[in-house]
């Protein structure tokens, strides 16, 4: 609207004209908001609320008269309340371009005030203070003019006569001293630090080159058992044949010799052994013979002995018993010799040799024995009055 005045968020808008003014001022301030300003009768002025930059570049002296040009910066704005709103509006307000100038005068006055009192040691090692001490000193003034100030730096101190060059001059030695050892340890153990990384470099190039040596020939011992593969698969095929073959020789020689044990060696041990029991049979046979004759001639002639003795004692006694037995006795060679010829024509078997001879004969002779007995006990006993004589063996 053309009567409507809005001030911006950084300005405070200042009317003039009004005869009732609600602030002790003789203008009325709005900030914020918008106002009605009548034309004619009132008038509307903006007073900037902005922060501002004052550089201070001042020649100071210090308490040892020490030349220094100090360069500071100081950051400061009008005030947000009405009264220094109020009284930076009587000084600034139309002169608002030469704020900073002005204020930097005043802020490079306190500045030389309080370096002088202050050695180039202190200003050096405590800027902080000399800033915050020119702050304190510059604020009656400042808040007269309206001012806040936000914030003052010292930047820079410089030195014409070379005092602060020659002041830090041990200490740059010393720096310079440290720095060279310390470059000269940097400088070593980066030496030392480049040898390990050569030697892990030569020892990882040795391993690698070793590795790909064990590699190249397990690829070439590879490629040699891929190329002998075939011959040795032949060879190993051939072993195999040739194994097998001799396996197969060695159970027809085996099988050769069991037929020539089962078709040859047993049928000629079983007819050798046949031949060698037939010659032992007619061995013991023949032997048999003979000694049944040899026995049966003996007995004979003990029979024929004891017979004659017999006989002769029966014809000296008259006994009858003796001359049945004579006639016994007389007949026992034709029996043993029957019983001879017997076993002779026999195929009997003796297994004891010559006692089985004597055996048999022996029975044959005992049943003859048995025999006499046998008439013995059958003949009655003469008498004794008036039997009858016995008769002469040529009666009976």
């Amino acid at each position: 609207m053309l009567f409507w005045h809005v001030p911006a968020p950084n300005e405070a808008m200042l009317i003039s004209g009004s005869k009732r003014q609600a602030q002790e001022t003789q203008f009325r301030i709005v900030t914020g908001h918008g106002s009605f300003v009548l034309p004619i009768k009132q008038k509307a002025r903006m007073l900037s609320l902005a922060l501002r930059e004052a550089e201070i570049v001042e020649e100071c002296v210090t308490q040892q008269g020490i030349r220094l040009n100090v360069r500071a910066v100081a950051v400061f704005k009008v005030g947000d309340d009405s009264t220094s709103i109020a009284n930076a509006a009587r000084r600034f307000l139309t002169e608002q371009d030469r704020m900073e100038e002005l204020s930097g005068r005043i802020f490079a006055g306190h500045l030389r005030s309080i370096v002088g009192g202050l050695t180039v040691e202190q200003i050096i090692r405590e800027r902080d203070r000399v800033a915050q001490e020119v702050k304190e000193a510059s604020h009656t003034e400042m808040e007269k003019l309206g001012i806040v100030v936000d914030a003052l730096q010292i930047q820079e101190i410089a030195d014409a006569t070379g005092y602060i060059d020659n002041l830090a001059a041990p200490h740059a030695a010393a720096v310079a001293s440290q720095a060279r050892i310390a470059q000269a340890k940097a400088d070593q153990e980066a030496a030392e630090r480049e040898q390990q990384a050569a030697a892990l470099k030569a020892e990882y190039e040795r391993d690698t080159a070793i590795k790909r040596a064990g590699f190249l020939a397990e690829t070439e011992q590879s490629n040699a058992r891929a190329a002998q593969a075939g011959p040795l698969a032949e060879a190993r095929a051939s072993q195999e044949v040739i194994e097998e073959q001799t396996a197969l020789a060695q159970r027809q020689a085996g099988l050769a010799a069991q037929r020539l044990e089962a078709e040859v060696r047993r049928p000629a041990d079983a007819e050798a052994y046949r031949q060698r029991t037939l010659a032992e049979a007619q061995r013991d046979q023949a032997k048999f013979e003979a000694d049944g004759r040899a026995y049966t001639e003996r007995t004979i002639a003990q029979a024929q002995a004891d017979a004659n003795t017999a006989r002769a004692a029966s014809l000296r006694d008259g006994n009858q018993e003796l001359i049945a037995a004579n006639r016994v006795v007389e007949n026992l060679p034709a029996l043993a010799e029957a019983a001879a010829q017997g076993i002779a024509g026999s195929r009997l078997t003796i297994l004891n040799g010559t006692e089985g001879v004597n055996e048999v004969a022996s029975g044959v002779v005992a049943q003859g024995l048995a025999l006499l007995e046998t008439l013995r006990n059958s003949t009655p006993a003469p008498s004794m009055n008036g039997a009858a004589p016995a008769s002469t063996p040529e009666q009976a």
